[in-house]
Protein backbone atom coordinates (compact mmCIF):
# COMPACT_ATOMS: atom_id res chain seq x y z
CA UNK A 1 0.00 0.00 0.00
CA UNK A 2 1.64 3.23 -1.07
CA UNK A 3 0.32 6.66 0.73
CA UNK A 4 1.62 10.07 -1.03
CA UNK A 5 0.43 13.47 0.90
CA UNK A 6 0.98 17.30 -0.11
CA UNK A 7 1.00 19.35 2.96
CA UNK A 8 -0.48 22.21 1.04
CA UNK A 9 -1.06 25.36 2.92
CA UNK A 10 -4.68 26.29 3.90
CA UNK A 11 -7.49 27.45 1.48
CA UNK A 12 -7.83 30.51 4.32
CA UNK A 13 -4.19 31.44 4.15
CA UNK A 14 -4.50 32.11 0.34
CA UNK A 15 -7.58 34.36 0.94
CA UNK A 16 -6.03 36.26 4.04
CA UNK A 17 -3.55 37.08 1.77
CA UNK A 18 -5.77 38.08 -1.20
CA UNK A 19 -7.12 40.45 0.95
CA UNK A 20 -4.04 42.11 2.53
CA UNK A 21 -2.56 42.35 -1.09
CA UNK A 22 -5.87 44.08 -2.44
CA UNK A 23 -5.49 46.23 1.02
CA UNK A 24 -2.14 47.10 0.05
CA UNK A 25 -2.86 47.80 -3.39
CA UNK A 26 -5.39 50.30 -2.16
CA UNK A 27 -3.33 52.40 -0.16
CA UNK A 28 -0.07 52.39 -2.54
CA UNK A 29 -3.15 53.65 -5.37
CA UNK A 30 -3.93 56.49 -2.72
CA UNK A 31 0.02 57.26 -1.98
CA UNK A 32 1.38 56.74 -5.39
CA UNK A 33 1.11 56.47 -9.10
CA UNK A 34 -0.93 53.75 -10.33
CA UNK A 35 2.41 52.04 -11.87
CA UNK A 36 3.85 51.91 -8.70
CA UNK A 37 0.90 50.37 -7.09
CA UNK A 38 0.64 48.23 -9.21
CA UNK A 39 3.88 47.29 -9.82
CA UNK A 40 5.02 46.92 -5.53
CA UNK A 41 1.59 44.44 -5.54
CA UNK A 42 2.71 42.12 -8.68
CA UNK A 43 5.81 41.77 -6.85
CA UNK A 44 4.63 40.77 -3.16
CA UNK A 45 2.22 38.78 -4.96
CA UNK A 46 4.87 36.63 -6.21
CA UNK A 47 6.47 36.90 -2.96
CA UNK A 48 3.44 35.31 -1.31
CA UNK A 49 2.79 32.80 -4.42
CA UNK A 50 6.34 31.61 -3.90
CA UNK A 51 6.52 31.42 -0.33
CA UNK A 52 3.18 29.31 0.06
CA UNK A 53 3.63 26.85 -2.98
CA UNK A 54 7.07 26.30 -1.13
CA UNK A 55 6.13 25.80 2.22
CA UNK A 56 3.15 24.02 1.22
CA UNK A 57 5.05 21.71 -1.41
CA UNK A 58 6.24 19.48 1.16
CA UNK A 59 5.21 15.64 0.69
CA UNK A 60 4.80 12.94 2.54
CA UNK A 61 5.33 9.64 0.99
CA UNK A 62 5.33 5.85 1.49
CA UNK A 63 6.56 4.46 -1.65
CA UNK A 64 9.17 1.60 -2.65
CA UNK A 65 9.98 0.52 0.80
CA UNK A 66 11.02 4.35 1.79
CA UNK A 67 9.41 6.93 4.03
CA UNK A 68 9.58 10.51 2.77
CA UNK A 69 9.03 13.51 4.77
CA UNK A 70 10.32 16.88 3.16
CA UNK A 71 13.46 16.02 2.02
CA UNK A 72 14.17 13.59 3.91
CA UNK A 73 13.75 9.88 3.32
CA UNK A 74 14.52 6.63 5.52
CA UNK A 75 14.01 2.64 4.41
CA UNK A 76 11.28 1.61 6.41
CA UNK A 77 12.93 -1.31 7.60
CA UNK A 78 14.82 1.47 9.89
CA UNK A 79 11.66 2.47 11.44
CA UNK A 80 10.02 1.09 14.62
CA UNK A 81 6.41 1.14 15.70
CA UNK A 82 4.65 4.12 13.79
CA UNK A 83 1.74 6.09 16.42
CA UNK A 84 -0.69 8.24 15.17
CA UNK A 85 -1.25 11.46 17.05
CA UNK A 86 -4.28 13.62 17.80
CA UNK A 87 -3.44 17.37 18.10
CA UNK A 88 -3.33 17.35 21.75
CA UNK A 89 -0.56 14.90 21.44
CA UNK A 90 1.24 16.02 18.70
CA UNK A 91 1.58 19.29 20.12
CA UNK A 92 2.98 17.70 23.03
CA UNK A 93 5.56 16.01 21.10
CA UNK A 94 6.21 18.55 19.27
CA UNK A 95 6.82 21.04 22.56
CA UNK A 96 7.31 20.11 26.20
CA UNK A 97 8.26 16.43 25.70
CA UNK A 98 10.39 17.10 22.46
CA UNK A 99 13.57 15.82 21.50
CA UNK A 100 16.29 18.53 20.28
CA UNK A 101 17.48 15.09 18.14
CA UNK A 102 13.77 14.61 16.70
CA UNK A 103 13.32 15.28 12.49
CA UNK A 104 10.31 17.39 12.66
CA UNK A 105 8.03 17.97 9.51
CA UNK A 106 5.33 19.72 11.02
CA UNK A 107 3.02 22.48 9.83
CA UNK A 108 0.77 24.29 12.07
CA UNK A 109 -2.55 24.34 9.96
CA UNK A 110 -2.41 20.30 10.20
CA UNK A 111 -2.69 19.20 13.90
CA UNK A 112 -2.08 16.00 13.71
CA UNK A 113 0.69 13.70 13.02
CA UNK A 114 2.82 10.20 13.14
CA UNK A 115 5.41 9.27 14.74
CA UNK A 116 7.90 7.01 13.82
CA UNK A 117 10.65 5.86 16.11
CA UNK A 118 14.20 5.08 13.73
CA UNK A 119 15.72 2.12 14.52
CA UNK A 120 18.99 2.33 12.74
CA UNK A 121 21.82 2.72 15.53
CA UNK A 122 23.98 4.62 13.12
CA UNK A 123 21.10 7.28 13.24
CA UNK A 124 21.53 9.79 15.90
CA UNK A 125 17.96 10.88 14.98
CA UNK A 126 15.36 9.25 17.79
CA UNK A 127 12.38 9.23 16.09
CA UNK A 128 10.27 11.29 13.41
CA UNK A 129 6.99 13.48 13.94
CA UNK A 130 5.48 14.38 10.38
CA UNK A 131 2.10 16.56 10.14
CA UNK A 132 -0.45 14.52 8.00
CA UNK A 133 -3.82 15.42 7.58
CA UNK A 134 -4.77 11.36 7.78
CA UNK A 135 -2.01 9.80 10.29
CA UNK A 136 -3.96 6.35 10.24
CA UNK A 137 -3.40 6.09 6.43
CA UNK A 138 0.08 6.45 6.90
CA UNK A 139 0.73 4.22 10.10
CA UNK A 140 -1.51 1.68 7.56
CA UNK A 141 0.92 2.36 4.74
CA UNK A 142 4.11 2.24 6.88
CA UNK A 143 2.93 -1.11 8.05
CA UNK A 144 2.09 -2.48 5.09
CA UNK A 145 5.34 -1.75 3.84
CA UNK A 146 7.32 -3.39 6.32
CA UNK A 147 7.42 -1.12 9.43
CA UNK A 148 6.73 -3.00 12.61
CA UNK A 149 2.99 -2.75 14.02
CA UNK A 150 2.14 -2.08 17.49
CA UNK A 151 -0.89 -1.98 20.21
CA UNK A 152 -2.78 1.25 21.32
CA UNK A 153 -0.65 4.16 22.66
CA UNK A 154 -2.47 6.44 25.35
CA UNK A 155 -2.42 9.64 23.79
CA UNK A 156 -2.63 8.22 19.87
CA UNK A 157 -4.97 6.23 17.91
CA UNK A 158 -4.23 3.36 15.68
CA UNK A 159 -7.05 1.86 13.76
CA UNK A 160 -5.18 -1.29 12.88
CA UNK A 161 -7.79 -4.05 10.91
CA UNK A 162 -6.23 -6.44 12.62
CA UNK A 163 -7.14 -5.05 16.45
CA UNK A 164 -9.56 -7.11 18.47
CA UNK A 165 -11.78 -3.40 18.03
Amino acid sequence: MNYAERLHVPLRWWALATMFLATVLLAFLVATPAWVAFAATGLMLAAVVAVFLSYGGARVTVEGGLFTAGSARIPVDQLGVPVAHDAAASRRLAGVDADARAYLLLRPYIPRSVQVPVDDPADPTPYWLVSTRHPDRVVHALVAAGAPSGRRVEGAHLDHPDEGE
